[in-house]
């Protein structure tokens, strides 16, 4: 089975090419998710994000103010890094405990969503890296109208991430988000194939 990475900046469509392949029926782990699960009350990450970047990021019931830690954490790349530096050892232990629960399933891949996985510890242990682009106007947008924050904040956001060009130099295969979620869906399938023919004849292709 190959572990098949799905990354790229925030906006650009990587949780829509997740979804995409989680409906045909492939195991997807979500980076994301497995964060918020080790940043719980009484997880591994919780006291050292207070110690960090302050104790006001906690809601009054204790558990994480998420947007208060990503107005701070991802200001900066400074930030980003401390942030990441937490958190990666405790989300990389739970994602590789869910690959290997995926391994008994007997699919040829399982995809795993995250955004930060190119130049990480992570990244030693996928065995391709599909990256997901789009042109910032529209991440810009998207990021907007998901997080409900300001087109600065969001501009900040991605401008504290890894540069497009670091991402497409990582990649062994690119999505570029450039029209509909139609577009992106056969986009997403196409790779997929490729994927699978790949395992088929055991080629080796980069694009």
């Amino acid at each position: 089975m190959k572990v098949i990475a799905i990354t790229g900046r925030s906006g650009s469509g990587k949780s829509t090419v997740s979804a995409y392949y989680g409906s045909l029926g492939y195991p997807v782990l979500d980076a994301d998710r497995t964060a918020r699960e080790v940043t719980r009350p009484g997880g591994p990450c919780l006291a050292q994000l207070c110690d960090a970047f302050g104790s006001d990021i906690l809601l009054p019931d204790g558990t994480l103010d998420r947007g208060c830690l990503a107005a701070r954490a991802f200001a900066t790349p400074e930030g980003t890094r401390r942030l990441t530096d937490i958190t990666h050892p405790a989300i990389i232990r739970e994602l590789l405990d869910g690959v290997a629960a995926a391994q008994s399933t007997g699919v040829p891949f399982v995809f795993v969503d995250g955004a930060v996985i190119v130049g990480e510890v992570f990244e030693q242990y996928c065995d391709a890296i599909i990256v997901v682009t789009a042109p910032e106007r529209e991440a810009v947008s998207r990021i907007v109208l998901r997080d409900g924050i300001s087109k600065q904040a969001a501009r900040m956001r991605l401008a504290a991430q890894t540069p497009e060009d670091v991402l497409r130099a990582a990649a062994d295969y690119i999505i570029a988000n450039t029209g509909d979620g139609r577009h992106l869906r056969a986009a997403a399938q196409a790779v997929l194939e490729r994927l699978l023919a790949k395992e088929t004849n055991g080629t080796k292709e980069k694009t």
